[in-house]
């Protein structure tokens, strides 16, 4: 079933293309909640939207400290600054899973097909946040099938629950809300900045 795109997201993706002269405006930061209950950040890789729908797509190592976080907590928050257009978007939601196991496979082969042969060989690399290991060796393992995904490559998918967009030009500055009401609507209401 197709999503009713959100008012917002053909304003993210203009500021996405008018930033796309600067590789930095894919990336954006996301936080998550810890197992004792405290705010993590990382930054990471726009891979997307997944189609025909308002998700934004997201790539992980099964492995990571992240994922222990989505299992417990999975409501999280993004950041994303586009500083070509002087724009910033925090986006709350929820991060749902995708492993090997999942029906969303068609789009977690589709990311892991369209990584570089680079990207696609971190996955096998030793466990990620452990002390380094002393042979080199361990990053040098042959590049995974392009074809099939590696058990330990996971496909997150942020469900936006609010957003909101703050544009940093003019003065005042314009910021606007997006929220869902109570029949799951998106509502949009400016607010002050």
């Amino acid at each position: 079933m197709t999503e009713i795109l959100a008012p917002w997201r053909p304003i993210l993706s203009r500021a996405l293309h008018r930033n796309r002269s600067l590789p930095n405006a894919r990336y954006f930061q996301l936080a998550t909640i810890n197992l004792q209950g405290q705010p993590t950040n990382r930054t990471v890789v726009f891979r997307g939207f997944l189609e025909d729908s308002n998700q934004l797509q997201i790539i992980t190592d099964s492995r990571s400290d992240k994922i222990n976080h989505i299992h417990h907590h999975s409501v999280s928050e993004i950041c994303w600054y586009f500083p070509k257009t002087r724009e910033q978007f925090r986006i709350s939601g929820n991060l749902t899973i995708i492993n090997e196991n999942h029906h969303h496979q068609a789009s977690r082969i589709a990311v892991w097909q369209n990584l570089s042969d680079s990207a696609r060989q971190q996955f096998t690399w030793p466990d990620p946040g452990q002390f380094l290991t002393e042979d080199k060796k361990d990053f040098l393992q042959n590049t995974p099938s392009k074809n099939k995904p590696i058990a330990n490559f996971i496909l997150l998918l942020f469900n936006p629950e609010k957003v909101e967009h703050l544009e940093l030009r003019g003065n005042p500055h314009q910021r606007t809300l997006y929220y869902f009401d109570d029949s799951r609507n998106w509502v949009k209401q400016e607010i002050n900045p």
